[in-house]
């Protein structure tokens, strides 16, 4: 890692502290609807898996300590370990996920997509589990709750983050701020 990786590192971490707070509160779910996804998404299709996920750990510890980077502008480790605890835990497993597709088919979208699907599948999985035994619901009722509602809205924010990347990664593989 050179000076520019840790500077692109904290620089997607600070752009995902921006983003995660913006949440939308929905009567049906514990789960708010946030911009957190799409800051995963972004920072790991740009970054790709290391750095990415590197990344979304600061994010995640930055919270974790009590910046209020976390949906509604909250924060702290209660935060973490709560019932939607897992769902912010399951970005580091869904950036794992995501960034090894975007490091091995660089360009290949269609792949890149499949990386984000599956990213998101396990960071459901996770955070339904988690909600679930947290919130002393079913599977089925935190499925509900915390999944079905948010299908439609991470689709969109994976196709945001691919053509708003897309771009970035261009500009930064041109200034030489970024390899290919």
């Amino acid at each position: 890692m050179n000076t520019k990786h840790i500077t692109l590192i904290g620089l997607m971490a600070a752009v995902a502290c921006i983003l995660g707070p913006w949440s939308l509160v929905i009567p049906i779910s514990p789960v708010p609807i946030s911009l957190g996804t799409f800051a995963v998404f972004l920072t790991v299709y740009i970054l790709g898996m290391k750095m990415g996920t590197i990344s979304i750990a600061i994010y995640i510890l930055l919270g974790a300590v009590g910046l209020p980077v976390f949906t509604g502008f909250s924060g702290g480790i209660g935060k973490v370990l709560g019932p939607t605890g897992g769902y912010i835990v399951g970005y580091l497993f869904m950036a794992l996920i995501i960034g090894f597709f975007v490091d091995k088919w660089k360009t290949d979208y269609i792949f890149i997509v499949l990386g984000m699907v599956l990213g998101t599948a396990v960071l459901y999985l996770f955070g339904t589990i988690w909600l679930a035994r947290q919130g002393g619901m079913s599977f089925g009722a935190a499925l509900g709750a915390g999944v079905i509602p948010f299908i439609p809205g991470d689709l969109v924010k994976m196709a945001l983050a691919i053509l708003v990347g897309t771009q970035v990664k261009k500009r930064l593989w041109k200034a030489g701020i970024l390899e290919k």
